[in-house]
């Protein structure tokens, strides 16, 4: 008889919990990414600042720290989300703020037909209305279509690509990457503006090789103004700022002026000397080792380049090799070193963001390296 106990003592310990437990705790959870989002009560107890992806039902339209409108929405400026279509407990729900360019297709007085609708967004977990919210969304998504690994389609935008390895892999990433809006020079400026915001300060950019959080109005080509780096050097194949290669934004990065100057057309390698105002960075005469936070965003934006861009359609056909001093060869490299920094400097959620905002509003396509780490080993080792 006592052997039967254990599990009628363990199924009455689950039947207490099952009650105990807040509905909202129950939700499935993620890591925040764009494949795994935070539910709603794991973006209550993270409002750490950081950029992260929430998927939830839209509840109604918050108009202060503890009302929420559910008809007659005043404006299109903000959303209330949570784990369950039925919440009616204004505590369980995440205030969420509307950016000016999501408020005709997701702001309720536009679209009341919304509430009830599974959304995904990803912006930064910080307090809204003096509750606990998301503010400055860069992604927002409907009916909870949160994409693989921060592809806009789950299961579409990267199903030519499934399976395969080595240059069948870089081969079907080409196809899937390769049409794509382009932009001019000009217009680069604005754009990194964007891509490259501080989140802890919408007025800056950060700086690539120095890391340093710069006034977005600071651009130029004075000494500690911040320009237009071209992470695959413009001269490594001739493209220089033409259309394309030239104002892709994947590998395009602001960075400060006179740092640039000494990177010039360097490949990537480790070892040199410190640079004195870029602290982290490394150089001689052949090569550039950037501060070991970015080490892996290089290589990711070098990857893409080798991609992206094959020889058709009159475009310069960009490989990676294992050298240096490549000079005006369509070639950049060291390749094994670009592995290692990939290996060591993983995906972060800067990147991540930049992906996005680079697929929603300016080019419509995606690094595949952002969203499929694996596959550089797959291609190249």
């Amino acid at each position: 008889m006592y052997t039967n106990r254990k599990p009628r003592i363990l199924l009455s310990l689950m039947l207490v919990l099952a009650f105990l437990i807040p509905a909202s705790s129950l939700a499935a959870t993620g890591d925040g990414s764009p494949s795994s989002p935070y539910s709603v009560s794991q973006a209550f107890v993270n409002q750490n600042s950081s950029i992260r992806t929430v998927s939830g039902f839209v509840i109604g339209q918050p108009t202060s720290a503890t009302s929420v409108e559910f008809s007659n929405y005043p404006s299109d400026y903000a959303l209330a989300i949570a784990d369950s279509s039925s919440e009616t407990n204004v505590s369980n729900m995440l205030f969420v703020q509307i950016p000016s360019s999501f408020r005709s297709e997701f702001g309720l007085q536009s679209n009341p037909d919304l509430k009830g609708q599974k959304v995904a967004i990803t912006g930064t977990l910080t307090s809204y209305f003096s509750h606990s919210g998301l503010k400055d969304p860069s992604v927002m998504v409907k009916n909870g279509n949160t994409p693989e690994s921060g592809t806009p389609n789950a299961g579409s935008y990267y199903d030519s690509a499934t399976g395969k390895t080595g240059r069948a892999l870089k081969d079907a990433l080409h196809e899937i990457i390769d049409d794509h809006t382009k932009i001019s020079y000009a217009n680069v400026w604005e754009a990194l503006r964007e891509t490259d915001e501080d989140p802890n300060n919408s007025n800056h950019v950060i700086l690539l090789y120095t890391g340093r959080s710069q006034a977005k109005t600071t651009n130029g080509a004075g000494v500690n103004d911040w320009n237009r780096e071209h992470v695959w050097a413009k001269s490594h194949g001739g493209f220089g700022t033409s259309m394309g290669a030239g104002t892709d934004l994947h590998h395009l990065r602001p960075t400060d002026a006179s740092v640039n100057s000494t990177r010039n057309n360097l490949d990537f390698d480790n070892g040199g000397s410190e640079h004195s105002e870029a602290k982290g960075n490394y150089y001689d005469s052949d090569s550039w080792e950037p501060r070991d936070k970015v080490k892996g965003d290089v290589a990711r934006m070098l990857f893409y380049m080798a991609v992206r861009y094959e020889g058709e359609n009159g475009e310069v056909d960009l490989e990676l090799n294992n050298l240096v001093n490549n000079g005006s060869a369509p070639y950049h490299g060291k390749l094994d070193v670009l592995l290692d920094w990939h290996e060591q400097d993983p995906v972060d959620a800067f990147e991540r963001n930049r992906n996005e905002i680079i697929y929603n509003d300016y080019q419509h396509n995606r690094n595949p390296f952002i969203d499929h780490p694996e596959w550089a080993a797959s291609i190249w080792e």
